[in-house]
């Protein structure tokens, strides 16, 4: 007997119907009464429901008229008031269908365009279905940078009414924090465009592009809607320390696509490849204990780079610094090691000419 009066217990437990409502709970009941205060509704809860009327306010004068009969879907926003009343929302009910929303369209990392509505000092009011989400001054792509704030409020003033693409970056319903950034939206967009692109590529091809940047390692070249890069080392054959002693901004470059990283989604290009190897030229030309004259391109730690042929350039070492030695000096040089597998040229110093 014992045993059944506890099953017994452990079903009534278990039974939701049976559980106190806690805030922030979703619940589905039928509206029994409505009077100039709200509405009341029954839950299936040891007590009904109430929807003050200042939340009926918050809904579309459409959607809020209801009668007896009606079911409608509540949030529970205070399991017990002052009056030791339910109280519950119809609007923030809604409003939680948006925010599962959002959280999915965040975890799937989803864009979206949208009208600002609204601003603040610190950036755009931007609404998500019947919640509104900010986009913070920082993820705005087009602000200018040291406005005043004068000048950042006319500068929200002019995006409102405007359709700019959106990334939802943080969904916080407890906190009732919506966080969206169109810089990282258009940052995702160039990255989806550019898988796309790698997709149509082949490693050999030739493309046309345009230098959009140049960095210290290397030069970033649109060769169709996606940036690929030429590292320095793919300049030139002979040894770059500036790209920029090589391209400019805005030219237009033919380059060869030597590597395509759809994992990471990188694209590597080459400018020197489109012009013959020094060093296949250089194998029947070149062997050890020639002597060569040449010109110091480049001085580096561990010596100078000497131009003996076209393109092609030994490593005269100076383990005493580089002395004399300055770029643009002529120079006699012996071959002390020539490797075409490690395309290397070794050289010791004969002699300066000039």
């Amino acid at each position: 007997m014992t045993d059944a009066v506890d099953d017994l217990k452990a079903l009534l437990a278990s039974d939701d119907r049976f559980a106190a409502p806690e805030r922030g709970d979703l619940l589905q009941g039928t509206v029994i009464a409505q009077d100039s205060h709200g509405l009341i509704v029954d839950l299936g809860q040891k007590r009904d429901g109430v929807v003050p009327q200042s939340d009926l306010e918050k809904i579309p004068e459409e959607d809020a008229q209801l009668k007896t009969g009606d079911l409608v879907s509540v949030m529970v926003i205070n399991p017990v008031d002052p009056d030791g009343n339910l109280l519950v929302s119809i609007s923030q009910a809604r409003e939680s269908g948006d925010w599962l929303e959002a959280r999915r369209v965040m975890s799937n990392d989803e864009l979206f365009n949208a009208e600002a509505t609204s601003f603040n000092k610190g950036g755009l009011l931007v609404p998500f279905g019947h919640i509104t989400g900010f986009v913070p001054a920082s993820h705005l792509s087009g602000l200018p940078r040291g406005l005043d704030d004068e000048e950042r409020l006319s500068y929200f003033n002019k995006m409102i009414g405007k359709q700019i693409p959106l990334k939802i970056i943080e969904v916080d319903p407890q906190r009732r924090r919506l966080v969206l950034s169109e810089r990282k939206a258009i940052r995702q967009w160039r990255q989806d465009q550019k898988a796309d692109v790698i997709k149509a590529l082949k490693e050999g091809e030739h493309r046309k592009g345009v230098v959009t940047s140049l960095r210290e390692f290397g030069a970033f070249v649109d060769i169709g809607g996606a940036d690929g890069l030429i590292h320095i080392s793919e300049l030139s054959w002979t040894r770059i320390e500036d790209p920029s002693v090589v391209l400019e901004i805005g030219q237009e470059v033919e380059t060869l696509i030597i590597r395509l990283d759809t994992a990471n989604n990188r694209i590597g290009l080459s400018l020197k490849r489109l012009e013959p190897n020094p060093w296949d030229l250089a194998k029947d030309q070149i062997e050890v204990g020639q002597e060569l004259e040449g010109e110091v391109t480049v001085l580096s730690a561990p010596g100078a780079f000497v131009l003996v042929k076209e393109n092609l350039e030994g490593l005269l070492k100076t383990p005493n610094g580089p002395g004399d030695l300055t770029p643009g000096l002529k120079v006699k040089v012996r071959v002390v090691d020539f490797s075409l597998e490690r395309e290397r040229l070794d050289l010791e110093l004969v002699d300066q000419t000039s």
